[in-house]
């Protein structure tokens, strides 16, 4: 009888080791992003073991392309769930839900991001995310936050839609206690660094490794050339979160457009900012200093219609993807995900898709430290995104998270 049982438990460890090693081990093939050449990817144990180039696809007229996965390091919320509101709006159901949604977008990285609130508002959602960078049924997808505020400019216009009774000046102490409760998962803070105390927060934000973007701000070139060398990398959203009327030498842009030493990140939906802005920006900073973000709310992925804010104002998502006030035709934020950046910027520059995966994925994991993604490499995570490109729309067929298929078409 024992001997049985142990034979038996032989075998089904054995079946056991087969299933795993099957499940863990699989092929995808399409063409390779760069260079166009058809390619076959082996996925091991989570990671790319190999990426061969192969005679022709299975589906010779395929025009499927494989990418290192999309990275977008500014998601204020997705699919109708938002990360700036308070404990009973926010769940750790509605995280995965959001990751989930995204994943259908080929994003499989983002940064949760929270906006100017209340200290209570942002502690309670920091906790709860902070949960989610160990969340095993995500699989990685979240590696941190971002924190846009509420150290910004007050004034109309650069402070954008942030609510201007809870903007205030840097304050460690404060901030320590939000990092503190993200489980010291806060991976970028966006300042005005005109403000009272901001150079001495940008130098101590450096000192913890935290990257520091300027952004809501009216700062002076002698300011901005100052955070950028006090440790300040990125603008955010470039071109936006400014006031509509600004000096023509005086402004914000020229000083950060000339500072060589700054990134910046754009939102290419097609609304927030005009072409020959996008182009501009391109032509100065170019590709390796470029991220596309899409600074998506949760209104993304939902469908056409008013929507009422937690205000109580009413918004409108129009069946194009423009979301905005409908009395005053002001946008309300973005209501596209990254895919429509990544056409639309091929679109308005010229540039290739090899750059405009670069912008979208390999610039952001470089920024953040992040060197096991972001790249379609041996030993990487395998991260993956496969799509199509038609008159300049990325179609997700599908996509890999750590090696798992989470979507497909």
């Amino acid at each position: 009888m024992k001997q049985k049982l142990q034979t038996g438990f032989f075998i089904f460890i054995f079946f056991m080791m087969i299933f795993s090693n099957v499940h863990a081990q699989q092929t995808v093939e399409g063409l390779h992003y760069a260079t166009g050449k058809p390619i076959q990817v082996k996925i091991e144990n989570g990671k790319i073991a190999s990426v061969k180039e192969i005679k022709k696809l299975q589906d010779e007229n395929s025009k499927t392309y494989i990418a290192p996965g999309f990275f977008d390091n500014q998601v204020n919320g997705f699919a109708g769930v938002s990360f700036a509101f308070g404990e009973s709006d926010l769940t750790s159901e509605g995280i995965e839900k959001a990751t989930r949604e995204l994943w259908k977008f080929g994003v499989t990285t983002y940064l949760p991001t929270l906006t100017t609130n209340s200290q209570e508002v942002l502690i309670t959602n920091f906790k709860l995310l902070a949960n989610a960078v160990n969340d095993e049924k995500l699989l990685g997808s979240i590696p941190g936050f971002h924190l846009e505020g509420p150290y910004i400019n007050p004034e109309d216009g650069f402070r954008g839609a942030h609510p201007k009774q809870f903007v205030r000046l840097p304050d460690w102490q404060e901030f320590m206690e939000m990092y503190t409760a993200s489980g010291e998962n806060i991976l970028q803070v966006t300042v005005s660094p005109e403000m009272e105390g901001a150079q001495d927060f940008i130098k101590k934000c450096k000192e913890k490794g935290i990257v520091v973007a300027v952004g809501h701000h009216n700062a002076n070139k002698e300011q901005l050339d100052l955070a950028v060398e006090n440790g300040a990398r990125i603008s955010t959203h470039l071109g936006n979160g400014c006031a509509n009327m600004i000096n023509r030498h005086y402004n914000p842009f020229w000083s950060q457009l000339a500072n060589d030493d700054l990134m910046i990140s754009i939102i290419c939906d097609g609304f927030h900012l005009l072409p020959e802005e996008i182009q501009t920006f391109y032509k100065v900073k170019g590709v390796d200093k470029t991220i596309i973000t899409s600074d998506v709310t949760s209104y993304a992925a939902l469908p056409p219609g008013q929507y009422k804010t937690q205000t109580g104002e009413t918004i409108e998502l129009t069946p194009e993807g423009k979301l905005h006030y409908p009395a005053q035709q002001v946008l309300y934020g973005s209501a596209s995900p990254i895919t429509k950046g990544v056409g639309y910027v091929m679109k308005v520059t010229g540039c290739s898709l090899t750059d405009a995966i670069q912008m979208a994925s390999t610039n952001p994991a470089k920024l953040y430290n992040l060197g096991d993604r972001g790249v379609l490499e041996v030993g990487k995570r395998a991260d993956l995104v496969v799509f199509t490109l038609e008159d300049f729309e990325v179609q997700v067929q599908k996509t890999f998270v750590k090696g798992e298929l989470v979507y497909s078409k």
